[in-house]
């Protein structure tokens, strides 16, 4: 029942009852942001509202020049000003805004931002990207619609490690001491939010939703980033609620409920030569509702060298979570060789809730690099599951064929830990 609410309360406010994106309504989460400055509205610069395509007689997207136009606008302007996107439907296929700029720029989004279908406009896998930027505020009560279900059924990352990335729906690049709050995204094509090459971003209060069978939609994933903070957020999608990858540093996640989706992740790393390692990770006060993973590191088995190291997850409540514990070095299985990603420094503490399967805590650390200074302090968590207990024909409550996996890990316990240990 816990898992049903949440996953109600998550989509209730973003759809209405025909399935179809509310035009209307708030997250309800913090208070409301006051806007100020010169506004420059995109259907002044052209562009018109409907569902339909928007694609003009030369093949291109029209809405597109007209968010691009007033973008210029605001950016070239003096002071605070504000490009607004008002309520209504607008399709757009992509759009960048550029700077820098001579004005602090707020984007406003009070409508619904529909992404074109059509993917051969995308030259790069982005529907709306920031770059450049310093100082921008993405914000309002509108809703990003990637449409991905058109899509996914074509997306063959998983299988295939050298597929054309599908179009992500909010993107930072380079762009330093911005905010995005609350608007919401859903059905994005790949990723909902990515931030990429940034400093000092904080998001808060966004509301993101897409289908627990959605491919590769990572609700926000960060890459190559600093003191970049996520707090008091809804993230239900097909994929991490959270990833954090290569070159990632002091990131905190904090106040976040997920579900359903992958987990709240470190990784994955080690895929690609010459990556960057990931150092200082905060997650705290999350809770995870019916997901595949809870605290998560991943890394490819490979050569690639990489490392991780100072990473909390802590205070965390864990509501029928498959792998509530994981830290995977053999993720992908794509072959037998160790991983060269070096994890080390470590915290799990306070977790507490209940487990979906009997697999509690799993270490499968790198026999290359065995994980260093793992610590589980004050862990309880308990199994609640039918089917498993139906095989192992155990009473409801059984506890003798709970597991703890330490596999090239060297973990420290501290506190109470509810009889986890390694053994």
């Amino acid at each position: 029942m816990t898992i049903l609410f949440l996953l109600l309360c998550l989509t209730s406010s973003i759809y209405n009852v025909e399935g179809k994106p509310k035009l209307k309504g708030g997250l309800g989460i913090g208070p409301p942001t006051t806007l100020s400055g010169v506004v420059f509205d995109i259907t002044k610069h052209g562009a018109t509202v409907g569902a339909a395509d928007d694609t003009d007689d030369e093949g291109e997207s029209a809405n597109s020049l007209a968010f691009i136009q007033a973008w210029k606008a605001a950016c070239g302007g003096t002071g605070a000003t504000r490009v607004l996107i008002p309520k209504g439907i607008f399709v757009t296929g992509p759009v960048i805004f550029a700077g820098p700029c001579k004005a602090k720029v707020t984007v406003e989004i009070q409508g619904n931002v529909l992404a074109n279908t059509d993917i051969s406009l995308y030259s790069e896998p982005h529907v709306i990207m920031f770059e450049n930027v310093e100082g921008v505020t993405l914000t309002g009560t509108g809703v990003v619609d990637g449409q991905g279900a058109k899509h996914w059924q074509s997306n063959d990352c998983s299988k295939n490690s050298n597929c054309a990335a599908l179009p992500t729906s909010i993107k930072f690049h380079r762009v330093n001491n911005s905010v995005i709050e609350g608007v919401q995204s859903v059905n994005p094509m790949f990723f909902h939010m990515f931030v990429s090459n940034c400093h000092n971003v904080t998001i808060r209060n966004v509301k993101i939703a897409a289908p627990f069978n959605s491919p590769n939609t990572d609700g926000i994933h960060i890459g190559s980033s600093d003191l970049v903070t996520i707090a008091d957020s809804l993230i239900g999608t097909g994929d991490d609620c959270v990833s954090i990858g290569h070159g990632s540093r002091q990131i905190t996640v904090t106040g976040v409920t997920c579900g359903p989706g992958h987990g709240i992740s470190v990784g994955s790393l080690g895929k690609y030569n010459d990556e960057l390692e990931v150092v200082g990770v905060l997650v705290k006060n999350c809770t995870l509702s019916g997901t595949t993973n809870g605290a998560r590191i991943k890394t490819w088995p490979g050569n690639k060298a990489n490392k991780a190291s100072a990473i909390t997850y802590e205070d965390l409540i864990m509501d029928h979570v498959k792998n509530p514990i994981i830290i995977d070095q053999q993720y992908g299985k794509k072959n037998s060789e160790a991983s060269h990603v070096k994890i080390s420094d470590v915290h799990f503490k306070n977790i507490r809730g209940t487990s979906a399967t009997t697999e509690l805590v799993t270490f499968a650390c790198s026999p290359a690099l065995p994980c260093e200074g793992i610590e589980v302090a004050d862990v309880n968590l308990s199994f609640e599951g039918k089917d498993v207990l139906h095989k192992l024909k155990k009473p409801l409550g059984a506890i003798g064929n709970l597991a703890t996996t330490c596999i090239n890990a060297k973990v420290i316990f501290n506190g109470k830990n509810g009889g986890i240990g390694c053994k």
